[in-house]
């Protein structure tokens, strides 16, 4: 990346910015390359598109600098937007700058390092922000039209088939019974349709240093108008995989020992929170989870055999998962909590 052009560029856009940069590229962020910049002015961080031929509507960098400049002030803690970058030319690809918020992130929702207490409250706070993002008034943030109109699971059923077919690298029968199934069983549409982040989980949380305060959601990439259960799913199918780093969720670990809730606890809470009641068909919501994951790895996956992933070895690791995730998705449509 070209610094010098970065930085002649935020002297242009960002308000009191002065230069020269340094920067460093984050682990995180498969899917978007993301960088901390540092300066005589301060740190910033600047997320930007991959290089290489992209899928059609993957990677939207604006929308994500949209979406949270948009949720500045509600209760739904964003880092501060500063500049969109439009024009290919300057770094050949899109990008914008924001804040560097500092906060701890928590890659591993088993948190070992902390207490039980710690590990509930942090949940909990993990929950509240959820529902915030949920109960965001669309109309006050100028987000109403941020996503089309129509039965959102309809829409991205043929969405994340789509994205997948086109980057299949070999046919697996567990993700075409998946297909099968959630086309058959698709629920009706209840109207239900608030800001989805589409990729909600613990690790794209900030949280602060001392405390169970959530400063900053990040990787707004997926987000869109929706159903509020798909990104309650994307918690619970998180914690169906295995502890660790690797898996990063919570199998076989004695919940009620560490402090951390159930599923059912969980989503019971949610829905409390909004006023909700708890559904019946969650399996559905859950099976579709996991069948979006499993096309969003397929994708990783594929960039890393064309060269264009951001961290190949990273990213062929997690395209290993896809049959795993077709298979955890068939599982869980009986899911009852």
């Amino acid at each position: 990346m070209d610094l010098n052009a970065v930085a002649e560029w935020m002297a242009r856009h960002v308000d009191g910015f002065a230069g020269p940069l340094r920067a460093t590229k984050f682990e995180i962020g498969q899917s978007n390359p993301t960088y901390r910049l540092d300066s005589p002015s301060g740190s910033y961080v600047l997320r930007r598109k991959p290089s290489g031929q992209l899928l059609k509507s993957a990677h939207a960098v604006d929308r994500e600098f949209r979406v949270q400049k948009a949720l500045a002030g509600t209760d739904v803690p964003v880092p501060r937007m500063l500049a969109l970058c439009e024009d290919e030319a300057v770094i050949g690809a899109m990008f914008y700058v924001m804040e560097h918020v500092a906060g701890r992130n928590i890659a591993d929702p088993s948190m070992p390092d902390e207490t039980p207490d710690s590990r509930a409250a942090i949940i909990d706070e993990m929950n509240r922000v959820l529902a915030a993002i949920h109960d965001v008034d669309l109309v006050a943030t100028g987000l109403s039209d941020f996503g089309p109109p129509g039965h959102y699971y309809e829409r991205q059923l043929v969405r994340w088939t789509k994205q997948y077919k086109a980057s299949e690298t070999e046919e697996i029968a567990e993700i075409e019974g998946l297909i099968d199934w959630l086309g058959a069983q698709m629920p009706p549409d209840d109207g239900n349709r608030t800001l989805v982040h589409g990729d909600f989980r613990i690790d794209n949380l900030l949280f602060a240093a001392d405390g169970p305060a959530c400063r900053a959601v990040l990787d707004w990439e997926l987000s869109t108008l929706g159903h509020p259960f798909a990104d309650l799913a994307g918690v619970i199918m998180q914690w169906q995989l295995p502890p660790g780093m690797q898996g990063r969720g919570l199998a076989g670990i004695d919940r009620k020992a560490a402090g951390l809730p159930d599923d059912a606890a969980f989503v019971a809470r949610y829905c409390a929170r909004r006023g909700l009641t708890v559904p019946g068909n969650f399996g559905y919501y859950l099976a579709f989870a996991f069948f979006r994951m499993a096309a969003i790895l397929q994708g990783v996956k594929k960039r890393a055999l064309d060269g264009n992933a951001s961290n190949p070895e990273k990213a062929l690791q997690l395209g290993a998962f896809v049959p795993h995730f077709a298979s955890l998705g068939l599982k869980s449509r009986d899911w009852h909590g």
